[in-house]
């Protein structure tokens, strides 16, 4: 998997088409994350963060076009392209109306599909973002995430996988709060007890990396996470 894949949320109640297209979108090296139906996918939708979201239409518990409601209502631009069997033209005007930014029939020819989802993610700027975000300019510091560097004028610290995940999401989350349960879940996988504790050595270790820079900051924000400031 690339350290800055483009994160995709697959919604497909088929499981055999999901794994399918799973199957070959990580294979791509994308990062997909499957659900079988609406309500865990929206949940999924509040505790994490994607780049895409892929929607069958009829999914049990919640179908896709009332998933693809309940998101651009949380105020999420997300793009979103529709799945679906359905091929009558007012489900098609129905998915744009919703906020789709593309639909696409059943059944589908793989590389076409491949395609159209990369047209969209060009579009939304998605993968030039995702290049981007491999290096990132703090106050004096060249932060490379994929090289795992810090690097000044005259120095260049190595980081640990996760010290540099950290340090990614904060730099991603720059000026704003970035959730406990979020970094732990993107890094770790879960959100344990434990595992936090864990988190605020590293955390220690980047204020330490960093103080040579005094306009920088990674400040505590209690039962919250931490904001990362740029003076």
């Amino acid at each position: 998997m690339k350290p800055n894949a483009v994160k995709i949320l697959l919604v497909e109640d088929d499981l055999n088409l999901g794994f399918v297209i799973k199957d070959s979108l990580e294979h791509k090296g994308y990062k997909v994350s499957l659900h079988t139906n609406g309500q865990s996918a929206m949940q999924a939708v509040l505790s994490d963060t994607f780049d895409i979201c892929l929607l069958d239409i009829m999914l049990p518990k919640k179908d896709g076009f009332t998933l693809a409601t309940e998101i651009r209502n949380e105020g999420n631009d997300i793009p979103i392209i529709f799945l679906t069997a359905k091929a009558m033209e007012e489900d098609r005007i129905k998915g744009f109306k919703v906020g789709a930014d593309d639909y696409i029939t059943k059944p589908f020819n793989m590389e076409e599909f491949v395609l159209r989802l990369e047209a969209v993610l060009k579009r939304c700027k998605i993968i030039s973002k995702k290049q981007e975000e491999i290096e990132f300019q703090i106050g004096k510091f060249i932060f490379n995430h994929a090289k795992l560097t810090l690097t000044t004028a005259t120095s260049t610290q190595s980081l640990t996988t996760k010290e540099a995940g950290i340090l990614r999401l904060l730099c991603l989350n720059k000026n704003e709060v970035l959730k406990r349960e979020t970094a732990l879940k993107t890094i770790w996988g879960s959100d344990d007890y434990f595992l936090g504790r864990s988190m605020d050595v590293f955390i220690a270790k980047l204020r330490k990396y960093l103080k040579e820079d005094p306009s920088i900051k990674i400040t505590n924000v209690h039962g919250v996470g931490f904001k990362f400031e740029v003076l």
